[in-house]
């Protein structure tokens, strides 16, 4: 799977349940045991999902749901409530704050796993509808034509923007400075166009994206290829 989830619990033996059972499954995973440092932890390490304990020393569950939401970095992040409450009021609640699915427990390990797989398809299909794309702090969001680092926008011009597009949704492959020319610029490779120019947008793409940027690695003699990790 390799996703990454953040595990918010401070009964220790469930986050240990919890986090031997997902990696099992191909999953990483990041434990948090109160409240206060998992909102942090989340803009930190930037999750595919959290699992989340609604009854939290410190900051509640809720609470700690509402700044993931209300932070730009971690707003999109798919929520599962964990928690021993089980009235109706209590998951209305939690569903209104944000989260995208509540498990109450004692609860099956094996059900929990297929609700995070299914929480985590849903997320991909709608981050490929709204075309958003994100590696580390970094956030393409082509819907909006806008690019994030830290949740605040990087200036780009349109031909950056769409070599940063370019390279991002390469899937890792190296894109050579024609490949590059054709997709920011529309020009045929055959057409004699000066390549240096993608080096000299690049460069500056790089400076923009601050360190970043590093993201977008030189392959000598060919082009240029994204390292979304």
């Amino acid at each position: 799977m390799d996703a990454k989830i953040l595990i918010v619990e401070d009964e220790k033996d469930i986050a240990r349940l919890l986090d031997y059972n997902l990696k099992k499954e191909g999953f990483r995973t990041v434990l948090a045991h109160e409240g206060s440092s998992a909102a942090l932890l989340a803009a930190k390490e930037r999750p595919h999902l959290i699992i989340l304990d609604l009854m939290l020393p410190g900051l509640d569950g809720l609470e700690v749901c509402r700044r993931v939401r209300m932070d730009a970095k971690t707003a999109s992040i798919p929520i599962i409530m964990l928690t021993a409450k089980g009235e109706e009021s209590d998951k209305v609640v939690g569903l209104e704050m944000g989260a995208d699915d509540y498990v109450t427990k004692p609860f099956s390990i094996k059900e929990l796993i297929s609700r995070v797989k299914a929480v985590l398809r849903r997320a991909a299909l709608l981050g490929e509808a709204l075309q958003v794309y994100r590696a580390g702090d970094l956030e393409l969001d082509c819907s909006r034509v806008l690019a994030l680092v830290k949740g605040r926008p990087a200036d780009l011009t349109a031909r950056e923007f769409e070599l940063l597009k370019a390279l991002m949704t390469a899937g890792g492959k190296m894109l050579s400075r024609e490949d590059l020319l054709a997709k920011a610029w529309g020009m045929d490779a055959s057409l004699e166009v000066e390549t240096r120019t993608v080096d000299v947008h690049i460069g500056t793409l790089r400076k923009k994206l601050g360190i970043e940027g590093r993201r977008i690695v030189t392959v000598k003699n060919y082009g240029y290829r994204f390292e979304s990790k």
